[in-house]
């Protein structure tokens, strides 16, 4: 899975890609049930990454750098392998260790009225199969049941209780105390439940957005089921059996989900506003927030609460300029009122990389992950698009937020057999959702080498030898044979690569101040027609998203453009973009 060494050794590979900061998705000790996103120990680092010391030497050379590091926090719900949650499992109903979580009897366990066998209510969880799970007491008897959002092994903390909100400010303050300078927070709208914890009829998904967020009211169509139709297999097997292509409708949502974007985590984050001011420096927090409209979103980022917060509305536009520019102008106008900026992300751990999304024959939609049964996307199609969406969110006003192996152009893997994939969604759904592994393989360093030159660590019997002699551990997903034409020893140095145009373009938005700059639509700007034009400070900016060709204007010249060219010239239909310094 590679560790904080690793990490460190390749920091000089980020600052030579212009990044400015990294977030680090958990790597606090775990049971790695959802890839370390169930954290047994918010203050320690799990064996399989290293050590406190370790992380201390990786924090030191990011800094001497001029990189700072975000680390993930995951308050929402802890490991079922966390202290507290095993002692809450060794102590009685109502103890002060089971009022640290959701602990409920049954809805029927009244007297006379059943035996507790019901749920408390009918909330389904994130990933598939109902969110709660009854505990077998020491006698063999029926017990209490749990929530959890997500998987069984991620019990959701009560932030009805004191404690823990004294606990997280607590694992706060051991990290600042270290010099992390940030915090990006899992599931920070999901942290406050609704009083009663009513039933709720809905269908709730982490990766929603714009009409079909969790609650929203709206009969549009699903852009995320907008696939094939997914069926389990006959014989209940994980592998899914794909029929017709449909659209489904989702119906209006009324009341909104009773467990995502409750006025009550607000608070929470004064509370963490507070404790960071008590730090010198810069430092952050961004909120992961699937929440609409964007006028919502723009709570989180108060000037009393976090500082930023991801845009998904943007990543879910898909491969559109009328959505595109709709997506753009809500986000700026929404986090102009609150005086914060906004954020720009086209691709996470969590959803289908774009090149991937946007080579489908409907580029729009958001599919679930991908497997070798799907539509295969078109390759050369959705890279060349990518490249020019990615030109554009880096040519925004805000912050820009890439995802690991984008500036190589990395793809989803979207053959990965059924035994290699790790994800508990895909499990709990019986493989109706692909899951994320496709995402999340690990990135291609060295084309020779085995594993393309990512794992170096000794490991007998698993591969060559590689580099300085060391026998290479296999990577923990498998890589796709693809990956080996844009491995970074591929295309540093070589001009037209995605790596270089990646970097020329983080270097272009540093000189012209595009992050800090403004934001005026360009007479050139004609969604309908598939053209997203904007100025931003000296530089022009225009994407052609439609079907012909787009002349540059008169007397300008290109600087970048995503295809490779420059000077004067057009930019070509359905997947280019350039920057013009006027």
């Amino acid at each position: 899975m590679g560790d904080l060494a690793g990490v460190t050794a390749k920091l000089p590979y980020l600052q030579s890609l212009g990044v400015d900061a990294v977030w680090l998705s958990p790597f606090y000790k775990s049971p790695q049930a959802d890839a370390g996103y169930d954290v047994a120990d918010y203050r320690a680092v799990d064996p399989l990454f290293g050590t406190l010391d370790d992380f201390d030497a990786m924090l030191e050379k990011a800094h001497s750098l001029g990189i700072k590091v975000i680390v993930d926090l995951v308050p929402n719900h802890t490991s079922d392998e966390h202290a507290w949650f095993r002692e809450a499992l060794a102590a009685a109903p109502g103890s002060p260790e089971r009022e640290r979580y959701m602990f409920h009897p049954g809805k029927d366990s009244k007297p006379g009225s059943g035996d507790g066998a019901l749920a408390p209510n009918n909330w389904k969880s994130i990933f598939g199969g109902p969110a709660w799970t009854r505990l077998t007491n020491d006698d063999g008897t029926p017990g209490e049941w749990y929530l959890h959002l997500f998987d069984t092994k991620q019990p959701d903390l009560n932030w009805e209780n004191p404690e823990v909100h004294d606990e997280m400010r607590s694992v706060l303050r051991f990290w600042l105390d270290r010099g992390v300078d940030g915090f990006r927070v899992d599931v920070a709208h999901g942290l406050v439940k609704e009083a009663g914890l009513p039933d709720w009829d809905g269908a709730a998904a982490m990766v929603e957005g714009g009409l079909s967020a969790p609650g929203a009211h709206s009969e549009a169509v699903e852009p995320h089921t907008a696939r094939l139709h997914i069926v389990p297999a006959a014989d209940n097997s994980a592998g899914p059996v794909a029929t017709a292509v449909e659209h489904k409708v989702k119906p209006p949502l009324d009341p909104p989900s009773p467990f995502f974007d409750q006025d009550g985590v607000h608070e929470i984050y004064r509370e963490w506003h507070r404790v960071l001011a008590e730090y010198d420096g810069d430092r952050m927090l961004v909120a992961e927030a699937w929440v609409e409209p964007a006028e919502r979103l723009a709570r989180y980022v108060r000037k009393d609460e976090m500082q930023q917060a991801f845009n998904f509305d943007f990543l879910l536009a898909g491969w559109d300029a009328e959505r595109m520019a709709e997506a753009i102008e809500s986000s700026l106008d929404a986090a102009g009122s609150v005086e914060a900026p906004s954020t720009w992300v086209l691709s996470n751990h969590d959803t289908v990389r774009h090149p991937s999304r946007f080579g489908l024959e409907d580029p729009t939609t958001f599919p679930k992950g991908i497997a070798a049964e799907d539509e295969q996307p078109d390759a050369a199609l959705g890279l060349a698009r990518a490249r020019a969406a990615s030109m554009v969110s880096f040519a925004l006003p805000g912050s820009a937020y890439l995802y690991q192996g984008e500036e190589l152009g990395l793809p989803e893997h979207t053959s990965l057999p059924a035994e290699a994939r790790q994800d508990p969604s895909f499990f709990r759904t019986k493989g109706v959702e692909r899951g994320r592994d496709g995402c999340r393989v690990p990135l291609p360093w060295k084309s020779a080498e085995p594993g393309f030159g990512f794992s170096e660590a000794a490991s007998a019997g698993t591969g060559g030898v590689g580099a300085a002699g060391k026998v290479p551990a296999a990577p923990w997903l498998p890589q796709p044979e693809a990956f080996g034409e844009l491995a970074a020893d591929v295309q540093a140095g070589v001009g037209g690569t995605t790596l270089e145009l990646y970097r020329s373009v983080l270097a272009f938005r540093r000189a012209h101040g595009l992050g800090s700059g403004t934001f005026q639509w360009a007479e050139e700007h004609d969604p309908a027609n598939g053209v997203l034009a904007f100025h931003n400070r000296d530089v022009l900016v225009v994407i052609n998203m439609g079907t012909a060709a787009l002349p540059v204007p008169a007397g300008l010249r290109v600087e970048l453009s995503s295809d490779g060219s420059s000077g004067e010239a057009s930019i070509v239909p359905n997947s280019g973009a350039y920057l013009v310094a006027l």
